[in-house]
């Protein structure tokens, strides 16, 4: 059986790539740290020598719309083009293509669907900078392949945090249980507290800093009880209109079990909190 390597979850601040390899005099002041911090956090996927990544995102409206929006969807493709024109605009964000895994894509969605997870699929997928932003922090050199997985976070009705929680316990459950001998790195990217053109997206802090500082301490113990009884579609949004980002961080939880996490950072970035976990199944523990 495929053996689960390491389970990610971060945010993917999209002006990461561009803030940090500006002329040093024109970097913000935050950027040499940042990448100090991205740098230490992809040794953590490293040390850990996957073969495969299943990565868990996000569509940012680029090619998910109102007229036809699944709550999950997984890509089957034997490579993604990665990266829309207003990420290279916007962002300074380079085209990719990721290799994809088939195999074990048709695998998970299978496994999947038995589980009572009816999983859109798509063989045409393209990569938006919810995944793209995790290649270039924790695996830059884009020499594995990936299964991708998308989640709805932004078009209401959600599924509920459980869900969310669920379906990363089914997610685990299909690795465990794919016929393999890969090792495999799970990554998922979301948010803490977050505003998208709203009166608080550029605050001096995250829009909701209490809401970011619980939810770096109750993801490190891995306590997903209080999670599941405070965290509500409403409560997010009170804390930011893009907060329901945190929902992938939950579904992250799944995947790696309600553990304490091995390694958390975060970094205050005027506007966002930057938070970065990583959790080894206990016998690969450091």
């Amino acid at each position: 059986m495929a053996q689960l390597v390491a389970t990610l979850a971060s945010t993917h601040h999209p002006f990461y790539l561009k803030a940090t390899t500006m002329p040093p005099e024109q970097q913000m002041p935050e950027a040499p740290e940042w990448k100090r911090k991205i740098e230490a956090y992809r040794e953590t996927l490293a040390k850990t020598k996957p073969d495969i990544l299943v990565m868990i995102g996000s569509d940012h409206f680029h090619q998910i719309f109102l007229d036809n929006c699944p709550q999950f969807l997984i890509g089957k493709a034997p490579r993604y083009d990665a990266t829309f024109y207003n990420e290279e605009r916007e962002f300074g964000l380079p085209t990719y293509v990721l290799e994809g895994d088939e195999a074990m894509s048709t695998f998970m969605h299978q496994h999947l669907m038995d589980q009572d997870f009816d999983m859109a699929f798509s063989n045409e997928l393209k990569i938006d900078h919810s995944i793209i932003c995790p290649i270039i922090t924790v695996r830059p050199d884009n020499d594995l392949p990936v299964v991708p997985i998308y989640t709805n976070i932004f078009a209401p009705p959600l599924p509920s945090p459980k869900r969310f929680y669920d379906l990363g316990r089914a997610i685990r459950k299909a690795i465990d249980e794919y016929p393999s001998d890969k090792r495999v790195a799970c990554i998922g990217t979301g948010h803490l507290s977050l505003e998208l053109g709203g009166p608080r997206q550029f605050m001096e802090t995250g829009p909701d800093p209490a809401f970011d500082n619980w939810a770096i301490d109750t993801l490190r113990a891995g306590d997903i009880d209080a999670l599941l009884n405070s965290v509500t579609h409403e409560s997010m949004a009170k804390s930011g209109n893009a907060t329901h980002g945190f929902l992938n961080f939950i579904l992250m939880l799944g995947v790696a079990g309600p553990e304490v996490a091995d390694y958390v950072d975060n970094l205050d970035l005027f506007h966002t909190m930057e938070a970065y976990f990583t959790w080894y199944p206990k016998e690969d523990a450091a």
